[in-house]
């Protein structure tokens, strides 16, 4: 029986699809750095395999699946060529795997993650359905008739796509070591929405998905009244936010979401509009709307002692407003806390100033290190530059995190892409301790 070896198993769109193929029934294994990483638990827990990079886990009858973080000099890749071993990169696998089921990619400079967790949940509540989430979540059914999965346009990798959906939340600029500017970036969702085969999904409400032109039907959704799929009548209360949707100016039906943000609610129509175009079972989708749970570090939050601390991907500006507007919304009467780690340096550099203003929403801002990446390790500025852009803020240490402690009855939000959960970790300790004392 063929195995398949993925090189960089932990990787987040790798690990999702090793244990898609795991689930229905081919043997997986893959190979990664010894480092820690969140996407690793599941793989544990499915007892996938994970080795350490070495020349020697390759050979036999294999099929190598390289992660995009890993140049054709790698010592695997390197051994498989000379093995004869096939190789085929994720994208490409990917792509070619899809084929076999109605597939829906969810794609767009922020929110992905989300609406594709909040999709594969409500579709798999009406049909069977395999799906690969970008937060490392994967699962497959083995009868699978829809495959929902996350498509990223960094380096354009989801030109690698022939959906039969996409869903298209924004486009915005992002990636500036890659695209050069909103125009190139749009560019590429251009180029990604020639290649959707049945229908696409996209937010009339965003300026530069508006003059997205395809061979296929464009459904567009939001808040304005042109939109095919509008919501009005919003409330909120403590549980979460309601709406009426309305279909071309006609009344279709009443949603409740158990989350908070304009941005939730976009997502939430996406959803119900795909759902409205292949005629999913309206009674499912409003259950599984509102069982929603959630994916992984998105608004995950934990309430210890008199705070609620919440963990978040947020890594570009916008993202920083649509999560501290969600945090107000949820907690109006509590102090918002940004503690923030800026991802790349040259992102940070390039929206350092759309940085500042975003996080000046939040009441204080506690700012660490710049987190570098595998591509991009150091830089010209440091976090100091955007400190001096931001009245009040400070710096903060995963040494010493005590300086949060004085922020009673406070949402305290971790955000960032690189590795702001050992901050959060660190400081919970810091307040289980102190809270240990003060009961003594």
């Amino acid at each position: 029986m063929t195995i398949y070896h993925f090189v960089g198993i932990k990787g987040s769109g790798m690990s999702a699809l090793a244990q898609i193929l795991h689930d229905t029934g081919y043997e997986v294994q893959g190979s990664d750095y010894d480092k820690y990483f969140f996407t690793q638990k599941s793989l544990e827990d499915s007892n996938i395999k994970i080795l350490p990079f070495q020349k020697e886990n390759i050979g036999g009858d294999m099929h190598v699946i390289a992660g995009n973080a890993f140049p054709d000099t790698h010592e695997e890749i390197e051994a498989a060529i000379e093995q004869g071993v096939p190789i085929t990169r994720y994208h490409k696998f990917l792509g070619d795997f899809m084929q076999k089921y109605t597939s829906v990619a969810v794609t767009g400079a922020h929110g992905k993650t989300s609406t594709t967790g909040l999709l594969a949940h409500v579709i798999s509540g009406a049909k069977p359905t395999s799906y690969l989430i970008g937060d490392g979540t994967g699962k497959g059914a083995v009868d699978a008739q829809y495959f929902v999965f996350e498509a990223c346009e960094y380096r354009r990798h989801f030109l690698s796509y022939y959906p039969d959906y996409a869903i298209m939340t924004n486009i915005d600029f992002d990636h500036p070591d890659y695209f050069a500017n909103v125009d190139d970036v749009f560019s590429a969702f251009q180029e990604m929405a020639m290649q959707v085969k049945k229908g696409i999904i996209a937010c009339g409400d965003d300026e530069q998905l508006q003059k997205i032109q395809a061979q296929v039907p464009v459904v567009f959704y939001g808040f304005a009244e042109e939109n095919d799929f509008q919501a009005r009548n919003v409330n909120r209360d403590r549980e979460g936010t309601s709406f009426d949707v309305f279909v071309r100016n006609e009344f279709y039906a009443s949603f409740k979401i158990p989350t908070f943000g304009d941005h939730n609610i976009l997502n939430a129509l996406s959803v119900i509009a795909i759902c409205h175009y292949e005629e999913l079972d309206t009674a499912v989708v409003q259950e599984r709307l509102s069982s929603f749970k959630g994916v992984k570090r998105r608004f995950s939050e934990k309430e210890i002692g008199s705070q609620i601390l919440i963990d978040d991907y947020a890594h570009h500006p916008t993202e920083i407003k649509a999560t501290v507007d969600s945090a107000r919304q949820k907690y109006p009467e509590k102090d918002i806390i940004a503690v923030f780690q800026p991802h790349t340096f040259t992102r940070t550099q390039t929206f350092l100033s759309e940085f500042a203003e975003s996080l000046d929403l939040a009441d204080k801002v506690y700012l660490c290190e710049i987190f570098g990446s595998a591509r991009e390790n150091h830089g010209k500025l440091s976090i100091g530059d955007l400190q001096s852009k931001i009245e009040g803020s400070e710096i903060i240490d995963e040494q010493d995190t005590t300086p949060l402690l004085k922020h009673d009855n406070s949402v305290l939000i971790f955000m960032g892409a690189g590795d702001i959960q050992k901050f959060q970790e660190a400081y919970e300790e810091t307040l289980k301790e102190n809270l240990a004392e003060n009961n003594e």
